[in-house]
């Protein structure tokens, strides 16, 4: 079974836990394949980009689908070979989560600066970012580890944004 398919079992599971606590018990197969086909894939819900603004600094972004939200408190970072700071997060909105309690949320847009603990100009640097989030349906996703390998730039205009699994142009 791959990681793909474990996440969409998850993902079945916790669809219909959800429709069994909010009385649907009788909710046929067909119901709940149709929810679950209708959630987005976890790199679509929540986008990840992510560039280097200078030799000490880069920037995440979250692009967030309607309907869906990030906890604040799930989102961590790290880099290699070059080491990173603590993250600069922006405050959330307070929801009351049934998963989570109450937690601190994105949605929307969330852009995450993250000092380098050594200027690394011209360096390459795999930033790993760790995220989890739910649909409002109710529906929440397993932790979604992503890694994206960025240059950081010698002159002092940032570099491009980069997405996980993207090759470039040409692939």
């Amino acid at each position: 079974m791959t990681l793909r398919s474990i996440d969409r079992v998850v993902v079945h599971v916790r669809v219909l836990a959800v429709a069994v606590a909010l009385g649907g018990g009788s909710l046929h197969a067909q119901g709940m394949s149709g929810l679950a086909q209708s959630l987005l894939p976890a790199d679509q819900a929540f986008r990840l980009s992510a560039r280097a603004l200078d030799a000490s600094t880069l920037e995440a972004r979250y692009d967030i689908a309607d309907g869906y939200y990030l906890y604040r408190d799930k989102l961590a970072f790290r880099t290699d070979p070059v080491t990173a700071g603590a993250p600069s997060l922006p405050a959330g909105a307070r929801k009351h989560d049934a998963f989570f309690g109450d937690v601190d949320t994105y949605r929307g847009e969330v852009v995450v600066r993250i000092p380098l603990e050594k200027r690394a100009a011209g360096e390459k640097v795999t930033l790993h970012a760790d995220s989890q989030g739910c649909a409002d349906v109710g529906v929440c996703y397993p932790p979604n580890p992503q890694q994206l390998t960025l240059t950081v730039p010698q002159t002092r205009y940032p570099g491009p944004y980069v997405e996980p699994g993207h090759k470039g142009w040409f692939k």
